[in-house]
């Protein structure tokens, strides 16, 4: 049986081509906007590696803030969390919510700039 390439090893491909073989051969405006190609598809393989656990961690945090169902979708529970902060019915001093807002960016930041000067800082 033959296997398909994943989507992770697709995207490495093109990211190794610019990176290895077309890059080194540009100048000026070309040569940048390669570098910003190559940046953006290693968010994407960061993203496609890190976002299924990241999505579940965040889910179980919200299930427990929330006092929500264990089946409950991630979309919903987003949402719900909006609508009460909104409501004024979660504030700063309801526990758990800023841990839980805090390790969200943190988990999104790490995907899309993981070299961020202030990120170590705010893991702590």
């Amino acid at each position: 049986m033959h296997d398909q390439p994943s989507v992770s090893e697709l995207v490495q491909a093109v990211k190794n081509f610019i990176d290895e073989t077309a890059a080194p051969n540009l100048e000026g405006h070309a040569a940048f906007h390669a570098r910003v190609a190559s940046n953006a598809l290693a968010t994407v393989l960061r993203d496609l590696e890190q976002r299924p656990a990241r999505e579940t961690e965040e889910a179980a945090r919200l299930i427990a803030l929330l006092s929500a169902p264990e089946d409950s979708e991630l979309e919903t529970l987003n949402r719900n969390l909006s609508e009460q902060i909104q409501a004024g019915t979660l504030t700063a001093e309801t526990p758990g919510l800023l841990a839980h807002l805090k390790a969200t960016t943190i988990a999104q930041v790490e995907i899309d700039q993981p070299r961020y000067s202030g990120l170590k800082t705010a893991k702590t």
